[in-house]
């Protein structure tokens, strides 16, 4: 799947309404599971929206669950984004028919608003407690599913000793190589570069880590390293720009795509490692609400986490699989190093917010690097 691909299909980051309008729905803790598989049989039908098979795994995830429970999938515009998703709920409050979805995986913005604007309800997996706290909402409106952080994919036919953290760009080894995917003033992937390499730096400040970012490119640009350009797999492979900073799904795809023409290495950083999640939820007018539920249990369960990593897209309980041993040794073979993935910081709607201002108000200032198409 190409960069752009990806790109142009979510939305992973954005402002979420200031309102908190919460709806009154059923009690959100999990259900017996059997009691809510005979009631998901029942109803008959289960309705996603905007999962194409190509995404995350999404493909056997969806035949697993039908194999398993028996249940119909009912597939609504595969190739939509998140602000589809939420148009769908609302454009379907009194539908009950096929067009009304039931559940949704949007960005991890439209969690909060959906809740603010009384759009989702609650449910809490049987999992909920190996989810960490930061990526779900406390009433269980909304759950982080899964998450990509910031890796360096790099050539290497023509880089011979990788970077192992975000320091390493900046030596002599590396000049004419480093290069982001899109303009940090605009593109959210290129922000969260610039954020992360503060981050590295040790601030946990947002506003702090954004102006180390933006120290850092300067550096980078100062010794001749920073490629003003908008990067990805093809420049990468092209060897104009042979370490490129991009999502490590975008990056291990990109990888698999190359066939080894030419081999590339996927390094997640060993400090400034920072995430960007999605989140599921339930639709507050669901046609067939207990078909949703049992949705979720089957993405939350073990099963379900590891057919999203076997798409790449690393499931929010990673950390918890990896400490039990229950991720598959040939899964964990082909990804970085975890232990990697165990430092992701998972920043707040308000901490990106504060990030993007600096960066996008102070890029020109500091860094001074006009980024080509």
């Amino acid at each position: 799947m190409s960069t752009a691909w990806m790109n142009c299909r979510r939305t992973l980051f954005g402002s979420i309404a200031a309102s908190s309008f919460l709806i009154f729905a059923a009690p959100a803790f999990a259900d017996p599971l059997d009691a809510l598989a005979a009631a998901a049989k029942k109803e008959g039908q289960l309705t996603v929206i905007a999962l194409p098979h190509d995404w995350c795994g999404y493909g056997a995830l969806i035949d697993s669950f039908k194999a398993k429970y028996g249940i119909a999938v009912n597939e609504l515009n595969p190739d939509g984004g998140s602000g589809d998703e939420i148009e769908a709920i609302k454009a379907n409050k009194g539908n009950k028919g096929p067009q009304a979805p039931d559940v949704i995986d949007v960005g991890l913005a439209f969690g909060p608003s959906a809740k603010a604007d009384g759009l989702i309800q609650p449910y809490k997996v049987s999992t909920w407690a190996s989810i960490p706290d930061s990526a779900k909402d406390a009433d269980g409106y909304w759950t982080g599913d899964y998450y990509g952080v910031l890796a360096m994919a790099v050539n290497a036919d023509i880089v011979k000793k990788p970077p192992t953290d975000w320091a390493d760009l900046q030596g002599p080894a590396f000049k004419g190589s480093v290069a982001i995917v899109g303009d940090p003033r605009t593109a959210n992937q290129a922000t969260m570069a610039v954020y992360a390499a503060g981050l590295a730096g040790g601030a946990t400040d947002a506003a702090k880590a954004a102006a180390d970012g933006l120290a850092f490119f300067a550096e980078l640009k100062k010794n001749g390293n920073f490629v003003p350009v908008t990067a990805g797999v093809a420049s990468l492979a092209q060897g104009t720009t042979p370490v490129v900073i991009l999502w490590d799904y975008n990056a291990l795809a990109g990888r698999d795509n190359l066939k080894g023409n030419p081999k590339v290495d996927v390094i997640v950083p060993k400090s400034g490692v920072i995430a960007g999640v999605y989140v599921q939820a339930i639709s507050a007018y669901a046609p067939h609400p207990s078909a949703a539920k049992l949705w979720l249990e089957h993405l939350y369960s073990d099963e379900g986490q590891i057919g999203w990593l076997k798409g790449y897209c690393h499931p929010i309980r990673f950390n918890d699989l990896v400490a039990s041993k229950k991720v598959p040794a040939d899964i964990l073979a082909n990804l970085p190093a975890a232990e990697n993935y165990a430092k992701a910081k998972f920043p707040t709607l308000e901490e990106q917010k504060t990030a993007k201002d600096v960066i996008a108000k102070q890029w020109d200032a500091i860094v001074g690097a006009t980024i080509a198409k």
